[in-house]
């Protein structure tokens, strides 16, 4: 039986994901058909999730993929995981939970650049459905424009390893309810990952996404 495209995954676990209160980020199935097929499934959520969460949406999306029986005895590897931190930016929702986090933001071709600058370093901070504020200017001159969401081409949040500006982090609102402090010594779990082998091998340990190093 050949493996289900990633269009059918989606609609196999769209319902269940949505049942849960949570965003489906993507379906990925790579070495389609081969003994080492990996199926990837990214979820995400207005707050943080755990590894005793993604585990638990783990067993949800294996049972629902058994049900349906679309991989026969395909052998296959199912990975769910929330998004890495260096998952682009492509829609508000992505924006609204980065706020406080630095990005570094393309602006499209023709586009009014803030400050002159088609590629810069950018705090984020509210973000609606249309525009987004972003804080300009470091920990030494901060200060906030506004840029219409259509006119930039490619945002990545950065990872830090010192914490921000207390005023330029203020005139970004703050970080998002739920994620953690850019810079903080604490683990941040942004990009947890759980994945089991099915068909009765045994399942391997935890592991995190990366993301971009700055």
């Amino acid at each position: 039986m050949p493996m289900p495209t990633e269009e059918r995954v989606s609609q196999l676990v769209a319902g269940l994901v949505e049942r849960r209160g949570l965003d489906l980020e993507g379906v990925r199935i790579a070495g389609s058909g081969g003994p080492h097929t990996r199926v990837t499934v990214t979820v995400d959520s207005d707050e943080q999730l755990d590894l005793d969460t993604v585990a638990e949406i783990s067993s949800q999306i294996s049972a629902a993929f058994d049900e349906a029986g679309d991989f026969g005895e395909t052998p296959y590897q199912l990975e769910v995981t929330t998004p890495g931190v260096d998952r682009p930016l492509t829609a508000p929702r992505h924006w609204r939970r980065a706020r406080g986090r630095k990005a570094r933001i393309h602006m499209r071709a023709g586009a009014a650049a803030p400050e002159g600058r088609s590629r810069f370093d950018a705090r984020i901070g509210a973000c609606g459905d249309t525009e987004v504020a972003l804080v300009l200017g470091g920990r030494r001159a901060p200060h906030r424009v506004n840029v219409a969401l259509a006119d930039i081409e490619s945002a990545v949040v950065r990872v830090e390893f010192s914490r921000p500006g207390a005023a330029e982090l203020a005139l970004a609102g703050g970080v998002a309810v739920g994620r953690p402090e850019p810079g903080a010594p604490a683990v941040d779990t942004t990009g947890v990952t759980e994945t089991g082998v099915v068909r009765g091998e045994d399942r391997p340990a935890v592991a995190p996404t990366e993301g971009i190093v700055e």
